[in-house]
């Protein structure tokens, strides 16, 4: 849970740019791929990482720019990567007006009292959680993956080194 503001930008910065890097690396050709039949596909993935289509940040009440909930993906990936980065800018804006008291109060998110700085937490969270199936289906169709925690297997093959197995 997070207790400072400061704490949250930091994060959601760091983690915001590994989705940037995964989102510059799709085509257009690549939003159709998916998992399996009646699954989303990488576009669906994708915009979902956009949208506010839970509502868990503006249900505490965080103000900022994103596209609507339930809207269809565009089928553009230079689109969805571009629209990301204005989402996440806009998020890291409206956080950096909070204090670090307004991360204390509770809300009712998904029928559970969650305090803000937790809410922000498990925001970030669901975020890292899609973006590793996002890496599946990329891999899937042929995309190289970006690392995000350390070298992807392409990241280690441009070091002149061969990916741990």
């Amino acid at each position: 849970m997070f207790r400072t503001v400061k704490d949250f930008i930091e994060d959601y910065k760091d983690e915001s740019q590994g989705t940037q890097k995964l989102l510059d690396l799709l085509t257009d050709e690549s939003l159709t791929q998916a998992v399996g039949e009646g699954r989303r596909t990488i576009g669906q993935l994708a915009w979902h990482l956009i949208h506010d289509d839970t509502g868990m940040l503006r249900r505490i009440g965080l103000d900022f720019k994103a596209p609507a909930a339930k809207s269809e993906p565009p089928q553009s990936a230079a689109v969805i990567a571009a629209t990301y980065r204005e989402t996440a800018a806009s998020i890291l804006e409206a956080a950096s007006q909070w204090s670090d008291e307004k991360l204390l109060e509770s809300h009712n998110i998904f029928g559970e009292v969650w305090e803000n700085g937790l809410t922000m937490q498990l925001f970030i969270k669901h975020e890292v959680h899609h973006r590793g199936q996002l890496t599946v289906l990329m891999r899937q169709a042929g995309l190289p993956v970006a690392g995000l925690y350390g070298p992807s297997k392409e990241e280690w093959e441009q070091m002149g080194m061969t990916a741990p197995k």
